[in-house]
């Protein structure tokens, strides 16, 4: 294979790239074939964003300027031409002194974005001045956007481009169309690029990774532009819009870009393309469309099985432009932030959903329904490969769901190596993430988890099949949150069946979590029903009736439907999502619900108090036997003394401990004290293996007595307060 290369087409992210082709070329690397990648959307973005790039914007006026915003804009193109460049190199990372000048709000042009700016001091602090000045930066790059849009490209987003075209279209017919259309600006910036890497790398495959309806048209541009110019590249397209979105595929236009369209994991199918492309009479494939007599074939004859999570190698970013990934702060709230803020190397801990019940969900398909997970061992090999690679230690985890168990198995030997991590992961808000488990997580980099709440009511959430109940949810955010780790939830809106009071009374649930405390963050968004999950598959169960049975030729996943309710879902949308932002920047929460709506909304029948009581603490006497008891603290210091009590002199013992934060002792009697920090060694982080909590009470009990006494009193709180664990 003379070489493969592999891309992002516009648009996803803009602080750190896409993993698809980043995984993809691990694997090849595996195998020992040479592969190259590129993030065309960073790429385009810098060109666009430039000097050089306004002066060609500003001079390539396709609509001349309607509304106000956009003539000022205009009129100040020279202030934008002055202050881009720095900008660029600021959100880079690599001018950091200008924060002082844009903080000083007289360096940037301001159109309407700035209209919405809140009490920035307020949100920032006087010491948060990179922050304050990457959300100005930001709201700058977003003026110069709505330019973009109005004038130039209508298609224009930061991370998705066309993506009307990509999103619910069961008809190929509006893409091929406006694919048959003169380039756009922002497509003679992508093909510009597209054509100089072709040039240079001169690879036999051109791999197309599709995540989203947003990056759809442009792939398409990609393929479009390859096909006519070099057609002796072989090009595939794969990822996670085909995955979905293309699995009854049958329109044979799509052919006149594309070669192969492969389906769910990518790396067995991958190997079965470059042995076809290398001999034309292998014909052997796995889970790929290709065009023959002109009918579009679905070919999975591979009698091969799909390659292991520990056999595909630890992702490989070289060739990305890792230095200059721009990080943008779009919301005033620490935990959002995180999307846009920051290069995250990305890695996956377990293959699919260990759950995999949702009945929203994509259930069905492979990548959720395989459920696979890595051992702790090699995902800390790859953590230390990447750290050592990228020269960046912080890891986003892009779990469907990451397993406790497994999560804690990775903490704690990332805590056994003694390497400094910074790390974040999606979840389900699961009893198992005890108020332990998550100081665990905490001590070893964990920093935020993302989780679906969805509907804020028990009996929606048994009808989604969740597992989880709201009080739950109340706990194990609280236990998050008092840790020291950040919360997201997911919210949903417009379920099958949900009445206009159980909308009210999510919306109290939201409010009540974020008035506590112990929820960071959020999102809202509306039902959508998908052909794969099992609302899509059995409606009748859910109270829907699907609107038509006919399937498109092209995209088919989302499904139009109506809900026997009859209700408008839609109409909430706007309230949910402004008391949400309000919420998120912790003010308002003293209004009354129907202040969020301009219609006439019921009373909530949820408690004032609901949240709080159901945080009301409960003293758990009720410890596993077999539950691992880990020590995550230091040596002590050891001091002994005397103590007299009525005549009785009692040999005692002081142990001095001392943490990041502070230094603290406990007293103990020296028979016990002996005992303990024996124990303590055994128990200690950098042990293998765990002891569990029956082993301790019976090597206890050995020698001494009323283990129960002991192991509930005030000096074994302490310890237990600083590190001592029940797993």
């Amino acid at each position: 294979m003379k070489n493969v290369f592999a891309i992002t087409p516009p648009f996803t992210q803009l602080n750190t790239p896409y993993p698809a082709t980043a995984y993809i070329k691990g694997f090849l690397n595996t195998k020992a074939i040479p592969a190259t990648q590129a993030d065309l959307g960073i790429e385009v973005i810098l060109e666009l964003f430039s000097k050089q790039g306004l002066q060609s914007l500003f001079t390539t006026i396709i609509q001349q300027p309607k509304s106000d915003n956009a003539k000022r804009i205009l009129a100040l193109k020279d202030e934008y031409l002055k202050t881009i460049t720095p900008v660029i190199a600021f959100l880079q990372g690599k001018n950091p002194t200008l924060a002082l000048s844009i903080c000083q709000e007289d360096f940037l042009p301001e159109a309407s974005r700035f209209a919405q700016l809140e009490a920035l001091d307020l949100a920032f602090g006087t010491m948060g001045t990179q922050d304050k000045a990457k959300h100005l930066a930001t709201l700058y790059l977003e003026d110069i956007a709505d330019f973009i849009v109005e004038c130039v490209d209508e298609n224009f987003g930061f991370s998705r481009y066309a993506e009307r075209l990509g999103r619910s279209a069961n008809s190929f017919d509006e893409l091929y169309s406006a694919l048959k259309k003169p380039h756009t600006y922002i497509d003679a910036i992508l093909i510009s690029i597209l054509k100089a890497k072709i040039e240079t790398v001169d690879p036999s495959l051109f791999l197309i990774s599709v995540p989203f309806p947003g990056n759809l048209y442009a792939a398409f541009r990609c393929a479009q532009f390859v096909k006519k110019h070099y057609p002796n590249i072989k090009i595939a397209m794969g990822g996670g819009f085909p995955n979905t979105e293309l699995r009854s595929l049958s329109d044979a236009r799509v052919f006149e870009f594309f070669d192969f369209i492969t389906l769910d994991d990518g790396e067995l199918p991958l190997e079965e393309l470059i042995n076809h492309v290398e001999n034309a009479d292998h014909n052997t494939f796995k889970r790929t469309f290709v065009l023959e007599n002109g009918i579009v074939v679905y070919k999975n004859n591979s009698a091969k099985s799909d390659y292991k999570q520990s056999e595909v190698g630890t992702p490989d970013y070289s060739d990305l432009l890792l230095d200059n990934y721009i990080s943008v702060i779009e919301i005033v709230n620490p935990m959002h932030k995180m999307w846009s803020d920051g290069r995250w190397n990305k890695l996956t801990m377990a293959h699919g959903c260990y759950w995999g019940k949702c009945t929203f969900c994509d259930i069905s398909l492979d990548y959720i329904k395989i459920y696979e997970p890595i051992a702790a061992k090699l995902i800390v090999d790859r953590i230390q490969e990447l750290a050592e690679k990228t020269g960046q230690n912080g890891f986003h985890f892009v779990d469907e769901a990451a397993p406790p168990a497994l999560m804690r198995e990775v903490a704690l030997e990332i805590l056994r190596r003694n390497i400094a991590v910074t790390w974040w992961t999606n979840i389900r808000f699961e009893k198992s993430f005890t108020q332990d488990l998550c100081v665990l997580l905490k001590a070893s980099g964990c920093i935020a988890v993302s989780g679906g709440l969805e509907v804020a009511s028990d009996r929606l959430l048994q009808l989604i099949d969740k597992g989880v109940t709201v009080e739950q949810v109340a706990k194990v955010t609280r236990n998050f949150t008092e840790s020291g780790i950040m919360v997201h939830a997911y919210l949903m809106y417009g379920y099958p069946t949900q009445t206009i009071q159980e909308t009210i009374d999510s919306l109290e649930m939201v409010r009540q979590l974020f008035e506590a405390g112990i929820l960071q963050s959020g999102f809202w968004h509306q039902f959508a029903m998908t052909v794969h999950s099992p609302v899509g598959m059995y409606p009748e169960k859910f109270g829907v009736v699907k609107a038509s049975e006919n399937l498109g030729t092209f995209a088919n996943n989302d499904i139009v439907y109506t809900d026997i309710t009859g209700i408008n879902h839609d109409k909430f949308s706007f309230g949910l999502k402004k008391s949400l932002y309000n919420f998120m920047h912790g003010i308002c929460f003293d209004y009354d619900l129907q202040d969020w709506f301009d219609f006439k909304i019921p009373t909530t029948k949820i408690a004032s108090d609901f949240i709080l009581n159901a945080l009301e603490e409960t003293t758990d006497f009720d410890i596993k036997p077999s539950a691992k008891v880990v020590w995550i603290g230091g040596k002590p210091v050891v001091d002994y003394f005397t103590k007299s009590k009525k005549g009785n002199s009692y040999q005692m013992m002081q142990l001095t401990f001392h943490d990041k934060k502070e230094s603290f002792s406990i007293q103990i009697n020296k028979e016990e004290g002996d005992w303990l920090l024996i124990m303590l060694q055994k128990m200690a982080i950098t042990n293998d293996k765990l002891l569990n909590f029956m082993t301790i009470k019976q090597d206890f009990e050995t020698n001494l007595e009323n283990f129960e006494l002991f192991w509930y009193s005030k000096p074994i709180n302490t310890l237990k307060t600083y590190g001592l664990l029940v797993l």
